[in-house]
């Protein structure tokens, strides 16, 4: 009488079915395309939908030039998305630091919200708890 081997199948079933997971499931990647006020900052955006099917949103950007040296000078950075309903949101502000190993300003931002966004943008804001966006620094 044979023995069936089933554990090896239903392992291999599990690792196929992970990898299509993870693939299917892995987080989308999105640029900054840069601005006449600062030319070199560049940008990534990471998406991913979480298991409460919320958006998680990962912002870095690097070379950015502090706020208060813009023209006109502004406070701080503020992150916006437009819903696919093509509604704006303000999102948050970007949080600014300079590199370990470089003087380079860098801003990040982390968020999570219910709504997928269809584009995100930054602007430079005077105060962070605006309702709607000023002059668009960045964008995808």
């Amino acid at each position: 009488m044979k023995k069936i081997q089933l554990a090896p199948k239903l392992i291999g079933l599990g690792l196929v079915a992970l990898a299509a997971y993870s693939f299917f499931n892995r987080p989308k990647k999105m640029t900054f395309s840069g601005s006449s006020m600062i030319p070199e900052a560049k940008g990534s955006i990471r998406l991913h939908r979480d298991k409460n099917k919320n958006h998680t949103i990962e912002i870095e950007v690097s070379h950015l030039v502090p706020a208060d040296q813009l023209n006109p000078p502004k406070e701080i950075y503020v992150v916006w998305m437009t819903t696919q309903d093509q509604e704006t949101k303000n999102i948050g502000q970007l949080r600014i630091f300079t590199g370990f190993f470089s003087k380079a300003y860098i801003g990040s931002l982390f968020t999570v919200t219910p709504s997928k966004p269809s584009s995100i943008f930054i602007t430079a804001e005077d105060k962070g708890d605006v309702e709607s966006p000023g002059e668009v620094i960045l964008s995808t």
